[in-house]
Parts: C-alpha cells; sequence; structure tokens
C-alpha cells in the first residue's frame, strides 16, 4: 500500500481508528513535523482534539541522518548502545545537547509554553507518518509514561516490519496499515512527501489541538 501524501495516509489510517472515536478517556497525540499533518485528519475524524509529543532524533556524529538513539522533550532518551559506544561520547554529548535544546524550543512553539498534560487514567493515542527505525516513536512512549498513561497505542499508516515488533514489547498495541519486510524509508511511502514546517504545524494547533 503507497500513499498519495500525509493527508491521505491520515485519512486511511482513521478509518482503522474508528472505535476510538469520541472516546472521552483517549488523547491523541502526534510526532511533529510530519505526524501533525497526519494527526489533523485523525484528529477531524474521530472528533478529538491532537496534541503533540516533541521528538529528537540523535544523529551520529558524521552523519546526522544515522540515528544512535532519539529523545523526548521531556528528557527520555532511548539509545542503540552499541551504536552509541561506538562513538566519541563528548561529541554525542554535544549532539544530544543541540536536541534538547530544539526539543524546547519546539515544544514552547507549538504549545505555547504549555506542558504536557497528565495522562493518569488516560489512553494515548500516539500517531506518526511512518516508522522507520522506530526510536522517535519509543521516546514519545517514554515520555507518556513520564506523564503516566495508563493505556498507550501507537497508530501509523506504514513502517518497518522489525520495529513494529520491537515496539510491541513497549506500548500496549501498535497499530499499522502496512508493514513491510523492506522498508527503506519513510518518503518512500508516499507519492508526495513534502517538509512540514513549523507554519502549517502551528495552523494544525490552532485548529485542531485542545482548546485550553
Amino acid at each position: 500500500m503507497k500513499f498519495v501524501d500525509r493527508r491521505d495516509a491520515g485519512r486511511k489510517l482513521a478509518e482503522r481508528l474508528a472505535s476510538f472515536k469520541g472516546r472521552k478517556d483517549v488523547m491523541l497525540f502526534a510526532l511533529p513535523r510530519g505526524g501533525a499533518v497526519v494527526g489533523a485528519e485523525i484528529s477531524q475524524a474521530l472528533g478529538i482534539p491532537v496534541d503533540l509529543i516533541v521528538t529528537r532524533k540523535i544523529g551520529a556524529p558524521e552523519n546526522e541522518e544515522y540515528a544512535l538513539g532519539a529523545m523526548a522533550e521531556t528528557g527520555e532518551i532511548v539509545w542503540n548502545e552499541a551504536e552509541r559506544k561506538s562513538h566519541d561520547a563528548q561529541r554525542v554529548s554535544r549532539i544530544v545537547e543541540k536536541e534538547k535544546a530544539e526539543a524546547k524550543r519546539r515544544a514552547e512553539t507549538y504549545r505555547s509554553g504549555r506542558p504536557l498534560p497528565d495522562l493518569r487514567g488516560k489512553t494515548a493515542l500516539i500517531v506518526d507518518d511512518g516508522l522507520a527505525t522506530g526510536y522517535t516513536m519509543r521516546a514519545a512512549i517514554a515520555a507518556a509514561k513520564h506523564q503516566h498513561a495508563s493505556n498507550i497505542v501507537v497508530a501509523v499508516p506504514h513502517g518497518a516490519l522489525d520495529s513494529i515488533e520491537a515496539l510491541k514489547k513497549e506500548a500496549d498495541e501498535v497499530i499499522a496499515l502496512t508493514a513491510p519486510r523492506l522498508y527503506f524509508a519513510v518518503g518512500g511511502q508516499y507519492d508526495v512527501f513534502d517538509q512540514t514546517e513549523d507554519e502549517e504545524v502551528l495552523s494544525i494547533m490552532k485548529r485542531y489541538g485542545p482548546k485550553i
């Protein structure tokens, strides 16, 4: 299954998530930036406001696209320990500090300084535009646990099969519309995969975010 764009993916994923429609115990979260577009479509379909969990990939010093792990805005870090140990600790530490600052900036920008809500007694439904290594989603799961979520459901339009299987050990439920064994990149599952900018995320939050 291939998707036209993130909106198409969000609409199709929302059909799979119909059982969550209107549930007061469910809080919907998206991973910005691209996941916010998917989350907006799901928010419309389910009648649930979409909030954000900000995560940042921790890239290798010599290749930032290669993930050593990921961190959440709440401070949790998920590592690929074997890869982490194979790189200079000081250089990795500098990257962590840079990503921590960017996570803080995005959280303050997107939520206007509002902290993540307490999730006691709530199901955290966390969505993104795809799942490659799964590190950013694992960081988001860690953040939801930090906020005391009673139940955590991960939903993506597509993802690498091994990453999806690994996430099943950390979330209560993992939903993916398609999970090919050969999965090279999130963008490869879309006909159109434009970069999502801050302005679009802010527009989504204004229209579909929690009304505080």
